[in-house]
């Protein structure tokens, strides 16, 4: 039984030998240069698709907070509508309703109309 056992390990260790033994072939993959080029376009197309439109609607919109002024009608990022009575650095107050007066974050106002649009009808 011993023999066998023996013959079986000599068997085993005489095949893995050779294969510990040789080297491994040089990995041939694509080089620095193709994969920059690869992935470039890539870059390119998330840029102009997302980063790009991303900036200028937040440049829009600064601008819009910027030039907020007191009789202008405004829309804030909560659906309310009113009307602005005093503004801050960081801060306007709306007057929602008669007598009725909220303070908003500059940020949160969405939309800006003018003295002269009306608000639409619920028709």
């Amino acid at each position: 039984m011993q023999n066998k056992f023996a013959a079986v390990f000599a068997i085993f260790a005489g095949l893995s030998l050779p294969a510990l033994a040789q080297a491994a072939p040089p990995a041939a993959g694509p080089g620095v240069l193709t994969q920059v080029m690869f992935f470039l376009p890539l870059i390119l197309i998330f840029y102009f698709l997302l980063i790009r439109p991303q900036q200028q609607r937040a440049k829009k919109h600064k601008l819009m907070v910027e030039n907020v002024k007191r009789g202008d009608s405004v829309v804030t990022s909560g659906g309310l509508i009113g009307k602005v009575t005093k503004v801050g650095d960081t801060e306007v107050t709306v007057e929602l309703a008669e007598n009725v007066r909220v303070r908003v974050i500059k940020a949160m106002v969405v939309e800006v109309r003018g003295k002269s649009e009306p608000v639409a009808a619920n028709d």
